[in-house]
């Protein structure tokens, strides 16, 4: 029985006119063939499934065809020559392709430097292909070295990798380097289209569309991906395979969904958003799928916020999908979207060490409900401190009303009766409040944060804040900072809570990769030392040497008297 090729070996390209998503490449590799100008080795990079070995098997071809020596002989993809079939079939005597991960060692290069020294047997040059060459070993890279700088007129390296970071300086430094791109989402939609339609299959273009995503810009895995969907379409009885079958083969989740779920826990609805995920959890849910389809949502979220809309000729998302985002993006903002992407991450996190999936996801839920009902507490708090700030105003202005002004108080208060908090919201409100006096009204700098942290005998964090921070930027509710290696790692986490007690309003502590200024110490350090520069210069003290030649200036003092 004839067993089928698979797509991906079936619809692999057999010219380089017929490589998507790679066209300068392509271009680039060809002109330097046809022109005589190629490199002693090749260095072609890139994610799994991008064309990485296809090219190599390509420049092959294109080195040692036939009709580079005569040009009567016909080579094409109805009939190529002699050379070229062999390489396609991988049983060419002059193309040796070496697989690194399992030949790793100085004594497998040992035996292909050996075997460089013969010329080629029956084509024009020798080929070399060398796969996942970062998997080489450091005495393996050392042994290639003076060959790839040197080979034989007649001999080709062709080196293949996804870690190039991995790959010795020296050896990059020897090679022609080629970065192959992960494939265009709508190059990768035409081409699964052509392919699916080519083999007879039924998609519907949202079924298309989730292959494509699920593909992340590798062909291989889109057409693999494309395979296994045909022969559930076989199983099936050749009925049109839609997106929720696609959904249920990867263990996707329908997005709208998703975001109903996400428009639930924006609204506190509890026990409805845990609902929703039970179902998806029923359908198949994969885990990972999902926080990333999260991250996705997110996104978009974000860019409806920042941008005001999102382009609806976007491939990756449907016009429903946009209507929902804009539906529901009016409760949110970018703080918003950072503590629920920071708490997304922290979940993939997880979920490697949690045995049990589900749990996490549901606890994930929840505690995105906490980030929003947090958001929401801390609201109130900021409206009952205005409108009793509005009742101490009218109550300086006229004594005479204090009895109206304490009933309106007492108004506001029992108007917060239904919240579950409100008794710690308004000792809160109350506390703040008189921080927020005495703390936000002082905070112009970062040098009154300072003057706080000792005013609220916050020793360490006045010694870190003194030492350790170098500030980049300060602006009212915002701080850009670098820091010193010493600084105490829950410093951050220290510093917005006091500032957040302090001042009753929330502060932004970022890490900058720009360098900043000197710390304060530092700047202190700097100007004793110029004060002792400038003092030991002078004329009085010159003088008191002059007039004691065994005085010594030590110290230099400032009188605050």
């Amino acid at each position: 029985m004839k067993q089928n090729k698979i797509l991906a070996l079936k619809y692999r390209p057999q010219a380089f006119k017929d490589l998507i998503g790679q066209e300068i490449i392509s271009e680039t590799i060809l002109s330097g063939i046809k022109n005589g100008k190629t490199p002693n080795a090749y260095l072609l990079t890139g994610i799994r499934g991008v064309g990485k070995t296809t090219i190599a098997r390509l420049i092959a071809k294109a080195l040692n065809c036939e009709k580079n020596l005569n040009k009567k002989i016909i080579c094409d993809q109805e009939n190529f020559c002699n050379s070229c079939s062999e390489i396609i079939s991988s049983s060419h005597i002059d193309v040796l392709e070496m697989d690194a991960a399992s030949k790793t060692g100085i004594d497998d290069v040992r035996e292909l430097i050996e075997n460089s020294k013969y010329s080629p047997t029956s084509a024009q040059f020798k080929i070399f292909i060398i796969d996942e060459v970062h998997m080489l070993s450091k005495q393996a890279f050392n042994g290639l070295l003076k060959t790839l700088e040197e080979p034989p007129s007649r001999l080709k390296f062709i080196l293949a990798t996804t870690e190039v970071r991995k790959i010795p300086v020296t050896i990059l430094s020897r090679c022609q380097r080629f970065d192959l791109k992960r494939v265009d989402y709508g190059k990768m939609q035409s081409h699964l289209k052509n392919i699916a339609k080519k083999e007879n299959g039924n998609f519907t273009d949202e079924a298309i569309n989730l292959i494509t995503k699920a593909s992340e810009g590798s062909v291989r895995d889109g057409v693999s991906l494309l395979d296994r969907a045909l022969i559930f379409q076989n199983i099936s009885s050749n009925k049109e395979i839609s997106g929720e079958d696609i959904r249920k083969m990867l263990g996707l989740a329908d997005r709208s969904r998703i975001i109903n779920l996400f428009k639930e826990i924006l609204l506190g609805n509890e026990s409805e958003a845990l609902n929703q995920l039970e179902q998806l959890i029923e359908s198949g849910l994969d885990t990972k799928n999902f926080l990333n389809d999260i991250l996705e949502i997110l996104y978009f979220f974000s860019r409806k916020i920042s941008l005001g809309s999102i382009d609806k000729k976007d491939l990756s998302i449907s016009e429903s999908e946009i209507e929902l985002i804009d539906k529901y993006s009016d409760n949110l903002d970018i703080q918003d979207i950072g503590l629920f992407w920071q708490l997304t991450i922290k979940t993939i996190d997880d979920i490697k060490l949690i045995a049990n999936e589900n749990l996490s996801l549901k606890m994930y839920v929840i505690q995105l409900m906490h980030l929003k009902s947090y958001e929401t507490n801390t609201t109130q708090e900021k409206n009952l401190t205005e409108k009793k700030s509005q009742v101490k105003s009218n109550l300086q202005e006229k004594k005479a009303e204090n009895e109206e002004n304490i009933r309106s108080e007492i108004t506001i208060k029992s108007q917060l009766k239904n919240t579950d908090q409100i008794k710690t919201s308004i000792y809160k409100q109350t506390k703040s409040e008189n921080l927020k006096s005495s703390g936000s009204s002082l905070i112009k700098n970062f040098h009154d944060i300072v003057k706080l942290a000792d005013k609220e005998k916050e020793v360490d964090l006045k010694y870190d804040l003194e030492r350790n921070v170098k500030l980049v930027s300060f602006s009212k509710g915002k701080i850009d900072i670098s820091f010193n290696e010493k600084l105490n790692k829950n410093f951050i986490k220290n510093l917005t809570e006091k500032l957040l007690e302090w001042t009753n309003e929330r502060w932004i502590i970022s890490l900058s990769k720009i360098d900043g200024s000197q710390t304060i110490y530092e700047k202190k350090i700097e100007e004793q030392n110029k004060n002792f520069e400038n003092e030991k210069n002078s004329e009085v003290t010159k003088k008191i040497i002059a007039t004691f030649p065994d005085a010594k200036l030590i110290k230099v003092e400032e009188n605050n008297d």
